[in-house]
Parts: C-alpha cells; sequence; structure tokens
C-alpha cells in the first residue's frame, strides 16, 4: 500500500534476521504465474515463493517456510490500500474498476498486457520493460489504476463494462456494442 508521507518498506524481520522484498511489479506477475501452475506442489510453491521474494531459501522447517510466505504476501501483495484496491486470486490489481456490479473480471494482466503495455507508455512514458525490476509493485498498482481514460486500457475496460443500448432505434448501436465486447473479450483463464 502507498503512503506518501513515508518510504515504501520492502523490510521483513524473520528470527531476528532482516531480508528485503522484491517487490518490482514483474516479480510479483512471475510470483502470480507460479502459484498458478498447477504442475508445482504446496510445498514447492513455498519454497519457490520465498526464494523469489528474498532473493535465496529460507533455512527453516516448511511449517515456519509456509508461515513467512503467507504473512510477506498478506501483509505486501495482496494488502488492500486504503481505496480497497486488492489483488485477486489471478495477481491482477484491482482498482475501483476492475469488477462490474456482478463480480465478472474485466481485465486480465496475461491478456490485457500490450494494452496496458502500450497505455503505460502512452500516459506516463514508462516502458514496462525497461522498468522490470526497478518499478514497485505498489506504484505500478498506482499507475495502472490511474490511467486516462484515453489510453487503450481503459477504452477496452469501458467497451467491457458498457450497457446494452436498448429502446426504439437502438439496435444498430446494440449490434456495434456486442461487436466490440466481442472483439475484447477475457478468455477463461
Amino acid at each position: 500500500m502507498l503512503n506518501l508521507a513515508y518510504p515504501i518498506n520492502d523490510i521483513v524481520v524473520i528470527d531476528d534476521e532482516r531480508y528485503e522484498i522484491n517487490l518490482a511489479y514483474d516479480n510479483v506477475l512471475r510470483l502470480f504465474d507460479m502459484l498458478n501452475d498447477e504442475e508445482l506442489t504446496d510445498v514447492e510453491q513455498i519454497e519457490i515463493g520465498i526464494e523469489m521474494l528474498l532473493g535465496k531459501p529460507l533455512d527453516v522447517d516448511l511449517e515456519k517456510q509456509e508461515e513467512v510466505f503467507f504473512a510477506i504476501f498478506k501483509s505486501t501483495i495482496s494488502k488492500e490500500s486504503e481505496d480497497n484496491a486488492a489483488v485477486d486470486i489471478d495477481g491482477n490489481p484491482m482498482p475501483i474498476m476492475n469488477k462490474e456490479k456482478d463480480n465478472k473480471k474485466v481485465y486480465s494482466i496475461k491478456q490485457d498486457a500490450e494494452y496496458i503495455y502500450a497505455s503505460f507508455y502512452q500516459d506516463y512514458g514508462i516502458d514496462l520493460f525497461e522498468a522490470q525490476g526497478k518499478l514497485h509493485w505498489y506504484k505500478f498498482q498506482a499507475l495502472l489504476a490511474g490511467l486516462r481514460q484515453d489510453t487503450k486500457f481503459k477504452e477496452v475496460i469501458e467497451i467491457r463494462t458498457m450497457e446494452l443500448p436498448s429502446g426504439k432505434g437502438a439496435a444498430k448501436h446494440r449490434k456495434q456494442v456486442e461487436e466490440a465486447k466481442k472483439a475484447y473479450k477475457l478468455n477463461p483463464e
């Protein structure tokens, strides 16, 4: 969570030892990919997750590793900010516009990667590939939520969440909206 009054704290203390957590946005996105990998066991996910976040394995028993991993995850990655912008189970930042009234997902970090990349470059001049390893997860979430409406990503979200026109004489416009929604529909993940 961003708090502009204080610097971002990426330090965690485990058994009196301080560790710096790697919360670069690309590392967090890879972490979500790893956590969604059904070929990995829970134990492997915990061990790999700790190594991804701390940069090295943790020399403690599995129960302690699990406790540490979930504590870090809950307090840093999935922590809700003041405006309730959390992440979902797929790792998608959830600014207020992420869900429709019926809780239907309206964007995917993976499927919308090109739109997100183009929008960050258009709006902020940030090349997300050059920002890998540098741009903090909290900053990424804030920038994603703050994209201007005229960016491709926001335009796609607007199409996906647009109400279908109804009423007399709306058939042509309704068909156009349906076609646009179909063109930008998310595939099941």
